[in-house]
């Protein structure tokens, strides 16, 4: 199932919104001070074409600098990315088929917004490196 929805969401949306974040990606590598930026958004474009079976952990030790990062991240680039997944998901809520795609598109505005700090796995091993209580 999720190799299908994977197909149909890269058909739908998931290859716009990653030549949306390749395009902040090379813009962002443009300078030395924005390659960490350029190297997260090139991340961020492999999940948002397949996001499905797939999902995001917050790195221990991230620290500061990575708050400070996501701040001019989202100045940068972040709140477009924002806006079009969410533009994307309401489109795609519209009708009942396109529901679970919609919310694939929603659970990426986190990352969009604040991609420091995170790293994307797999939904499998996601379980294995969550610490338990």
């Amino acid at each position: 199932m999720r190799l299908l929805f994977n197909i149909v969401w890269l058909v739908l949306s998931g290859l716009w919104m990653a030549i949306g974040y390749a395009f902040a990606g090379i813009l962002l590598c443009v300078t030395i001070i924005g390659i960490p930026f350029g190297i997260a958004s090139f991340r961020m474009a492999n999940f948002a074409l397949w996001p499905f079976g797939r999902q995001l952990l917050e790195e221990n030790g991230a620290g500061v600098f990575s708050t400070i990062g996501n701040v001019l991240w989202v100045v940068l680039a972040g709140w477009w990315l924002a806006i079009g997944h969410i533009v994307t998901g309401v489109a795609m809520c519209v009708t009942i088929i396109g529901i679970p795609l919609g919310l694939a598109s929603f659970k990426l505005v986190p990352v969009s917004l604040f991609p420091l700090g995170k790293r994307i796995v797999d939904t499998d091993d996601a379980h294995a490196l969550l610490p338990r209580p």
